[in-house]
């Protein structure tokens, strides 16, 4: 981001009233790669084409706020294979990985991750180091420090199933575990500040706690959340869940949380409702049933309606209702953009 968008970003977040929303999404790979028309393989290994790709997009649209913005990563398994994860890359296709464990009895096989060594980290963090000249001369700065949440990391580590169940059978195991993923996240997100000084936000990328009920929230989510909204002194405090949210938007201050993306599925009243009037919220536009299969009709009746939903649109970014589709277009944004300019 620029330091004017960084500017603006947190004008926002303290509420400052704007002639008009602003207009930002939560891009990755898949997106990045698409909108350039390049492999999502290429995109991930070379290091020439990943730069060249997020410049391109966002030279496109310089009135948008890309978040994170130049951000490094390899999806899902940026983080697991710290623990030994084996990982997959499929040809085509998301890459992903198998779980390190068999079961929760076997937590204590799995030891602290060295943060600048161990998996693909080191592999992230050199990919920025070798493009921040270039990034920097284009105008822009690495502003966030970024990592999936614990719960989301823990279920990839012991499977899916085995990570839920134990949330109701070993709740001590689960502690442990979390608490074991939690302390590695904090870790990572120091030396990401550590290696860069430019950073003044947090990502933290958390669905699962979206799978859970309010006590296990409770117990399993909102603490952790809080350590790891606290290990770093800056300014944004973003999360990302566009699982089922409602909960998770009830809890967003005591998180310390204050930009918030979440899911469609969700009335943006409603979170507004819950989240309180502190927190900035950034959707909620359907990405797949609206901006990847609708038109750009369909687009622009879907952005006049949830501005209709938002009276007061302080502290609001207007955005996918979670991750940017790879097939939503420069064609599509443009009429995104008009629609919250009001030129329709």
């Amino acid at each position: 981001m620029t330091d004017p968008q960084w500017e603006l970003l947190l004008r926002i977040i303290n509420g400052e009233r704007l002639e008009r929303p602003a207009v930002g999404f939560l891009v990755d790979g898949p997106w990045v790669a698409g909108i350039n028309g390049i492999d999502l393989m290429d995109y991930f290994t070379d290091g020439r084409l990943w730069l060249e790709a997020n410049l391109t997009a966002v030279r496109q649209f310089p009135d948008v706020l890309w978040l994170p913005g130049f951000w490094a990563e390899f999806g899902m398994i940026s983080n697991p294979p710290s623990f030994g994860t084996k990982c997959i890359w499929p040809e085509k296709g998301f890459p992903t990985c198998e779980p390190v464990i068999g079961s929760l009895d076997q937590i204590d096989s799995l030891k602290r991750p060295n943060v600048r060594t161990d998996g693909l980290l080191p592999f992230l963090l050199r990919r920025m180091k070798q493009n921040q000249e270039a990034i920097e001369q284009a105008g822009h700065r690495i502003r966030f420090a970024t990592s999936h949440g614990p719960l989301t990391i823990a279920s990839y580590l012991v499977g899916h199933t085995e990570f839920l169940m134990g949330l109701r059978t070993d709740r001590e195991a689960c502690h442990r575990l979390i608490g074991l993923v939690t302390d590695f996240i904090c870790d990572w997100l120091a030396v990401q500040k550590e290696t860069f000084a430019s950073i003044d936000g947090i990502l933290v990328l958390e669905d699962l706690m979206g799978f859970i009920g309010e006590d296990d929230f409770r117990e399993f989510a909102l603490p952790y959340a809080q350590r790891i909204f606290a290990a770093l002194d800056v300014s944004v405090r973003f999360l990302h869940n566009d699982a089922y949210g409602l909960v998770t938007a009830r809890y967003l201050k005591q998180m310390n949380v204050n930009l918030f993306n979440f899911s469609f599925e969700h009335p943006i009243d409603e979170v507004r409702r819950l989240a309180g009037e502190e927190v900035t919220l950034m959707g909620n536009v359907p990405p797949r049933d609206v901006l990847a299969q609708g038109s750009c009709d369909d687009i622009q009746r879907s952005v006049t309606e949830l501005l209709h939903r938002v009276p007061d649109t302080r502290r609001l970014i207007v955005s996918a209702g979670g991750f940017t589709p790879p097939q939503f277009t420069s064609e599509k944004i443009a009429a995104f953009c008009q629609a919250v300019a009001g030129e329709v």
